[in-house]
């Protein structure tokens, strides 16, 4: 997992309140378990026209042109902004696989649904609460700017506008300190490798039947 710190990033507005899962990612791609190749496929039954399945060469499908991350001025966006209780419906750990492969390291939005939410940490994405009126005020400013950018700072647990307004956050310690120094759940294991070795050497010797 990469190691978050800092972004300054490109905003795409997502307006829509309850933005599930199987919007995020349609339950027909949920066929593979290698947590990459799915940004393609991200929000498939909005940004194109056709019916899409597995296989299909998405360059050649009909781009939705209404669809706001098909729109020129927010492609290569890093930081999605949404409405409420995103990320709910199914608890399938592939919606944030598909966000972050989609390119989006950080959500922003008034509130998620809980399995979402922690699943997004575990996969390198921030999401962030914040009040709805901030949320509000600061969907206002991205339509009314294009290529208007935030600056992410995870470590001092702030969001900084192009006036320089700024919005703190709050985050888990355990999961901040797992974003800014890269590690997944395999990670965190892994620094305890020697103690694992030295257990399971014991053990053996112990019961060597075993």
């Amino acid at each position: 997992m990469k190691k978050f710190t800092l972004l300054d990033g490109l905003v795409a507005p997502l307006d829509r309140a309850n933005v599930d899962t199987d919007a995020i990612i349609p339950k027909q791609f949920l066929k593979s378990i290698k947590r990459s190749g799915f940004g393609p496929n991200a929000f498939d039954e909005w940004r194109y026209l056709d019916h899409g399945e597995p296989g299909m060469d998405n360059s050649k499908r009909p781009l939705n042109p209404e669809f706001v991350l098909n729109q020129a001025r927010y492609q290569g966006a890093q930081i999605l902004l949404a409405r409420e209780n995103f990320g709910c419906g199914s608890s399938r750990e592939h919606a944030p696989w598909a966000l972050e492969d989609f390119g989006f390291c950080v959500i922003i939005a008034p509130s998620y649904a809980d399995i979402f939410f922690n699943n997004c940490f575990k996969n390198g994405v921030l999401p962030i609460k914040l009040d709805a009126d901030k949320v509000d005020a600061l969907f206002k400013a991205v339509v009314a700017a294009p290529g208007y950018k935030l600056q992410i700072d995870l470590e001092r647990q702030r969001i900084t506008s192009p006036d320089g307004t700024v919005y703190a956050f709050d985050v888990d310690g355990h999961r901040k300190h797992c974003l800014l120094n890269g590690l997944d759940d395999i990670g965190l294991t892994l620094e305890h490798v020697s103690d694992i070795k030295s257990y399971e050497a014991k053990h053996l010797a112990a019961q060597p039947w075993l």
